[in-house]
């Protein structure tokens, strides 16, 4: 292969990478790029020559820093492993509570003031979103505050599509939006490369209020009847956590009472649960299954909200001390939605120090300080598996496979809710781990490892991703991770973080 072909090549590879996780087709970026789909696949084979007029389409098209032309964001990370990590490090605002707020503030028509909200990429999509619908959107300070101001008029027909489709958050504008629109149609989520997602769970927790959907090629088309409320309780037929929360956000302004029976207790349904109440919505049952929600028609309310901290992120945190033989502290970790974790990995004969509780900004959830000490990790007896709060998180059992393959024995992961997530994990095989894949939900992983660095690229899911780069701080030598766009659709500044605590991870892209 020439040098032209194998620059051509590379290109493709990081514009495919950049389509897929951006979810969208090689037709539809055709579509964005007026041009065919067979065009795409070429380009995307390295056989098609690309001007630089080209390539800066197809970055916008992306949205994407991997191949847009004169950005200076990161794409890739260069990894030195093999050296332990020191000092103390924050716990940041939960990316799901953020933004199932910046959904929420679609009810208020006061000004919505979010304390801290992490400026992320997930984040970064909605208030594009909310911007182009007209909201009024304002970073305050550098702590990462923000006001929306709604309008009493929104223009849905202006929204920003490309940005609505690269995330799943879009599907939480259904429970405010019904109340100020009779008909509008929303964009197909996108997001992480998760399996079948289906929408069906959010039509039931929906109906009882009036609300029908179709769905066509590209959009929802949403049929809102006002006034309508349900006769009895609704009963989720999953307890999903956004399912609960269009629930909510659906019961918010409905001029009644609506019982929610199987609904989702866990942190972020209880931010977005503390955050109506300041809005004047009555909700009783906060923190368990059934939720009874006193609505408000109108909700015209000044408020000022701190969305609590992360408890991914601090598993993430813990995890990379860990597998790094590690003693850090991390602080602000809320102890409430950790507990199992921390439970199952004493078990394993993790040690660590916790302090005394005290109240997050929120004045309602209870956080820690954790103190982590190098361990000698054994594989847990039973296997390991997720389930609804206060089970073991479902977005945690991914850390658990970086975790196990440092722990002497064998032990068994059970992804049930994923369907293909699981698959991700056997990435850390190039490595040196030795993780087995049973079936598309379970993997086999043998312990101990030793790591040692490779190059991969970023797999589409976001955990899975996580786990790879605290693999490579364990791996002895040079790792590089390739497009790391999705790890920044869900943490923020990680990379510069770590390196606070004396990691060696440097950004740098190829074109």
């Amino acid at each position: 292969m020439s040098a032209r072909d194998d620059y051509l090549a590379r290109i493709g590879t990081l514009i495919r990478d950049a389509r897929q996780h951006s979810g969208l087709t090689q037709s539809e970026l055709a579509t964005e790029l007026r041009t065919s789909q067979s065009a795409v696949n070429r380009i995307e084979k390295g056989q098609q020559n690309l001007t630089l007029e080209m390539i800066a389409r197809i970055g916008t098209a992306l949205d994407s820093e991997i191949v847009s032309v004169g950005t200076s964001g990161p794409s890739h990370l260069r990894v030195k492993g093999g050296t332990q990590l020191s000092g103390a490090i924050d716990v940041k605002s939960s990316k799901n509570a953020g933004v199932a707020l910046l959904c929420a503030s679609l009810l208020n028509e006061g000004t919505t003031i979010l304390r801290k909200v992490a400026r992320i990429e997930e984040v970064n999509r909605l208030l594009e979103v909310l911007s182009s619908i007209g909201v009024r959107t304002r970073w305050l300070g550098d702590e990462g505050d923000l006001e929306l101001v709604v309008p009493a008029q929104l223009d849905l027909a202006a929204m920003d599509e490309a940005a609505a489709r690269r995330t799943r958050s879009i599907i939480m504008f259904l429970g405010p939006l019904m109340h100020r629109v009779d008909q509008f149609e929303l964009p197909y989520a996108g997001g992480c490369d998760l399996g079948t997602r289906t929408v069906e769970p959010h039509m039931t927790a929906l109906r009882p209020f009036g609300l029908k959907v179709v769905a066509t090629e590209g959009s929802y088309h949403v049929d809102a009847a006002r006034g309508v409320g349900p006769e009895r309780p609704i009963v989720l037929t999953e307890r999903g956590d956004t399912v609960t929360e269009n629930a909510l956000l659906a019961a918010a302004r409905y001029d009644g009472v609506t019982v929610i029976r199987n609904a989702s207790p866990n942190y972020m349904v209880q931010d977005l649960c503390f955050f109506l109440e300041k809005l004047g919505v009555g909700i009783e049952g906060i923190g368990t299954t059934t939720l009874r929600v006193t609505g408000k028609p109108r909700i015209n309310t000044d408020v000022d909200y701190a969305p609590s901290e992360d408890p991914i992120e601090a598993m993430s945190l813990i995890a990379a001390a860990i597998v790094t033989q590690s003693s850090i502290t991390v602080r602000r970790v809320p102890i409430e939605f950790m507990e199992i974790e921390l439970a199952l990995l004493e078990e394993m004969g993790f040690r660590y120090d916790r302090s005394a509780e005290y109240a997050a900004e929120n004045g309602q959830t209870r956080l820690v300080d954790i103190t982590t000490y190098p361990s000698d990790l054994r594989a847990p007896i039973d296997k390991v598996h997720p389930m609804p709060f206060p089970g073991l998180n479902i977005d945690n059992l991914p850390f658990f496979a970086v975790i196990a393959a440092t722990a002497q024995g064998q032990t068994l992961l059970h992804d049930w809710v994923y369907e293909n997530r699981a698959i991700y994990l056997t990435e850390l095989n190039k490595l040196g781990a030795r993780v087995k894949l049973l079936d598309p939900h379970r993997v086999l992983v043998d312990g101990p490892t030793h790591w040692s660095g490779t190059e991969i690229v970023c797999p589409p899911a976001l955990r899975p991703a996580v786990v790879i780069l605290l693999a490579m701080l364990a791996a002895k030598g040079t790792s590089v991770l390739r497009s790391v766009y999705v790890i920044n659709r869900g943490y923020e500044d990680l990379a510069e973080r770590l390196n606070a605590l004396g990691a060696q991870i440097e950004t740098f892209r190829d074109i």
